[in-house]
């Protein structure tokens, strides 16, 4: 079985993004999954098209994506994903929707349907803080986490039964030194609690590891 993970570049005049740089850290194989990659764009339709199409392409049995939340004190988990986009800075394509749906004839939001509760308390165990979030924000974080639970609601090829849902990771503490009085995690710290919610994912997925994927 498989699953996906996927991470984001850097944005906003920062140089790096710990979502990135985790990817290249990961294990390729863990608690009984086989484990892909991929770096998105940060920019509004594209990360959430070439996301798609590697779902469509690799027919995980779960995708795990990464994003960057500044300011945030510990990583958390996220629940919701909203049907809106309202960029407060540009995408790395200078794009800044306000007030926008994501799909005009899509439901207003969608849960997370990875095992949310348990990753945290996988990653807490790990000696690393984290909670649960109930707002993945409106950039493009949520516009991705919305696109792919859209996507596998509507059964297109590829995502019959996946899972998928999102972590937003703290700054790194070089990105945090130069912002007066905000909380930072170290890279390896980050790396051990996405490996962490990838443990979770496993056990959650252990029932039906007969199968082909």
């Amino acid at each position: 079985m498989r699953i996906l993970v996927t991470g984001f570049e850097p944005f906003g005049g920062e140089g790096r993004n710990p979502s990135a740089e985790i990817l290249g850290l990961l294990p390729r194989r863990h608690a009984g999954l086989s484990v892909s990659t991929l770096l998105l764009p940060v920019v509004f339709g594209e990360s959430a098209r070439k996301a798609g199409a590697a779902i469509r392409e690799l027919d995980p049995a779960a995708v795990l994506m990464l994003g960057q939340a500044g300011g945030r004190p510990d990583v958390t988990v996220e629940r919701v994903a909203i049907n809106l986009d309202d960029a407060r800075i540009a995408d790395n394509r200078r794009k800044k929707p306000v007030d926008r749906p994501i799909d005009p004839r899509g439901p207003a939001a969608y849960f997370s349907t990875l095992p949310v509760r348990e990753m945290v308390a996988a990653i807490n165990a790990a000696g690393i803080p984290a909670s649960l979030s109930l707002s993945a924000g409106s950039f493009v974080c949520n516009h991705l986490l919305y696109s792919v639970l859209h996507q596998l609601a509507a059964g297109s090829p590829g995502s019959a039964g996946t899972m998928a849902g999102f972590i937003h990771l703290p700054w790194l503490p070089d990105q945090a030194a130069a912002k007066t009085g905000q909380a930072s995690m170290g890279l390896d710290l980050q790396r051990t609690a996405v490996i962490a919610a990838i443990g979770a994912i496993g056990a959650s997925l252990a029932p039906v590891r007969g199968g082909t994927r």
